[in-house]
């Protein structure tokens, strides 16, 4: 595979940076993270950007892109440590409402923010299994069930339900503004992406797939967060290198840059072919997805367990590299060291990932 970026990429990143670093600086964000959150008025600007509908046909609203342009967004919101609901609306929701055109143009338009809930007894979002544990009542449209861990849940206005009913496995849309819906938001270490605990009491629900289409769609809505969330992590740890670089770069200590002590140069040496390592990985689960590769889930799943490490390890070397004041409130970079932790452990921890990949490679034929 050639993984050399395309000039449709190029210009994506170059336009995505460039409109992160001007609107949403990492102060701009800090000041959300510590108050009331990402503020619902600033989407509609997001999809004005076409954000939401990269991968989307041009024909039903989208740019007519595809997934590998959608990781490199992911990456630069990553970088930006942009505190939107872009991860939960267009990787986890958006494909699954593509079963229902109207719905669909509300999130391309900015007219709805959607996410999605995994319903399990536990909300469970281990990757090797389908979660399950939410039934319906006499009235097919009526969802009983409650999860947790769902992604924005305080600001969307939609919430795609995946769970077990009578009909085996289904996906169901749900308004939040049902009265038989309550939601609970749950503390988080990342502030600019938080979590919340969905009840529903017999909610209105709009049935998306059933049985094995919901199943084959489930599994690509997994594989695509799993390998957003991997580039996510990759711009992440990007970030966080650029400034451990540049502290050591202008930081002095005995009449010399820190960066000059080999026990300083070393560790961020490790944290670029990390970074780089992991970077490729996305890349072979994006081209995977994209175009409906065989080896589409076991390299999403690699991707994410290997960068969602790399980008942790990264933040904790770029720490260690500030001293004293990479440890203080007033930083950024415990951030960045924060939203690496989120995304290691949402949808899968790294152990749970490379077990999963295990069992993709022994159950090959010939194996």
């Amino acid at each position: 595979m050639n993984f050399a970026e395309t000039d449709d990429q190029k210009a994506l990143r170059a336009q995505a940076r460039g409109f992160l670093d001007a609107r949403w600086p990492i102060e701009r964000t800090a000041a959300l993270a510590d108050g009331e959150g990402f503020a619902r008025d600033a989407w509609p600007e997001i999809a004005q950007l076409g954000w939401t509908g990269i991968s989307i046909r041009e024909e039903d609203g989208g740019s007519g892109l595809g997934f590998e342009e959608e990781a490199v967004l992911a990456e630069e919101l990553g970088r930006a440590l942009f505190p939107g609901p872009w991860l939960s609306s267009v990787v986890l929701a958006l494909p699954a409402l593509g079963c229902a055109p109207d719905l669909a143009k509300e999130v391309l338009t900015g007219a709805a923010i959607a996410t999605l809930a995994w319903a399990g007894p536990s909300g469970d979002y281990a990757v090797d299994h389908l979660p399950t544990g939410i039934g319906r009542g006499k009235d097919t449209s009526h969802l009983y069930g409650s999860t947790w861990f769902v992604a924005d849940l305080a600001l969307a206005e939609l919430v795609v339900v995946v769970g077990e009913g009578p009909g085996g496995l289904g996906l169901w849309a749900v308004r939040t503004d049902d009265e038989h819906l309550s939601r609970n938001e749950l503390p988080t270490v990342d502030t600019t992406r938080r979590l919340g605990s969905l009840f529903l009491e017999g909610a209105s629900g709009r049935l998306l797939a059933e049985g094995d289409e919901a199943l084959a769609l489930a599994g690509r809505i997994r594989d695509r967060a799993l390998a957003a969330l991997a580039a996510e992590a990759v711009g992440v740890a990007a970030r966080a290198l650029e400034m451990a670089v540049a502290h050591a770069q202008t930081r002095e200590q005995f009449g010399k840059p820190v960066g000059a002590f080999q026990a300083v140069s070393q560790q961020l040496a490790d944290a670029y072919i990390e970074t780089e390592a992991a970077r490729s990985l996305v890349n072979w689960a994006a081209a995977e997805i994209a175009h409906g590769g065989p080896d589409a889930s076991r390299a999403a799943a690699a991707a994410k367990a290997n960068a969602a490490e790399a980008a942790v390890r990264t933040c904790e070397r770029a720490l260690q590299t500030h001293g004293g004041i990479g440890f203080t409130w007033d930083h950024p970079l415990h951030r960045f060291y924060k939203r690496a932790e989120w995304i290691q452990a949402f949808m899968g921890w790294p152990a749970r990932l490379r077990e999963r990949v295990a069992a993709d490679l022994l159950d090959e034929p010939g194996r």
